[in-house]
């Protein structure tokens, strides 16, 4: 028997967090009966409601890599109608990006109804890196490119990158395009350590995701992942 907020986030429906939150208001009902206390345990064969949804059983997991267009919400529904990563990838199960990536990031994103991989990937603790390719405008000096590599300190907490490469310099209008590899998952991280030296990012793609990467899929495209690379990540 396992925790109800835990079967409700490994179901895919939602965050384990939300999940605490929908039950504490009364919107969860297992075998018919409104469970509104946190700590419940229920069976597998139990018949769990959320929000009047039934939450399938013995659902077949399924594993994409997408290269997300720029443009696109990293969400399984948008109330504001625009489109979502989830729309782009045509397939019977219910699933959900790994991790977000802003609107107007592009790049390797990974989706899945495998609610156990994706909170292990997502979990601080594994230390998942992440590579990114970004246009800053302004150009690093040598000695802002040596304080980044060494590492800085973003809203109170350290960021140290594991790869730091300055790929193009374009001394005409002033630009450059930097890979930067971090484990860092906060929200609009890359962003913030470029501003922290007053040079805004223009564009930004994501090219790695641990041992993954886009290969030679182009923007919008998607595939899906062998067997032993979801092995390997349960293995990271």
């Amino acid at each position: 028997m396992e925790r109800l907020q835990k079967v409700i986030a490994n179901s895919g429906y939602t965050s384990r967090r939300k999940a605490e939150d929908l039950i504490t208001r009364g919107q969860v009902k297992v075998n018919g009966k409104i469970i509104n206390e946190l700590g419940v345990k229920v069976h597998s064969t139990d018949i769990i409601e959320v929000e009047g949804n039934v939450l399938a059983k013995n659902e077949r997991k399924v594993y994409y890599l997408l290269n997300k267009p720029r443009g696109v919400i990293c969400s399984v529904h948008d109330d504001k109608n625009r489109k979502t990563v989830v729309s782009l990838i045509p397939c019977e199960e219910r699933i959900y990006p790994v991790g977000r990536l802003d609107y107007d990031t592009t790049g390797l994103l990974l989706l899945t109804n495998d609610g156990i991989l994706a909170n292990k990937l997502m979990h601080p603790k594994n230390k998942i890196e992440k590579t990114y390719i970004a246009k800053i405008e302004g150009i690093l000096t040598p000695s802002e490119f040596y304080h980044l590599k060494k590492g800085i300190v973003i809203e109170g907490r350290e960021v140290i990158p594991t790869h730091l490469k300055i790929r193009k310099t374009n001394e005409e209008n002033s630009s450059q395009i930097v890979e930067i590899s971090i484990i860092e998952g906060r929200n609009h991280i890359i962003k913030k350590i470029f501003e922290s030296f007053h040079h805004p990012v223009s564009k930004l793609k994501r090219e790695a995701y641990a041992f993954l990467s886009l290969g030679n899929l182009q923007s919008g495209e998607y595939r899906q992942l062998t067997l032993k690379e979801v092995k390997k990540l349960y293995n990271l």
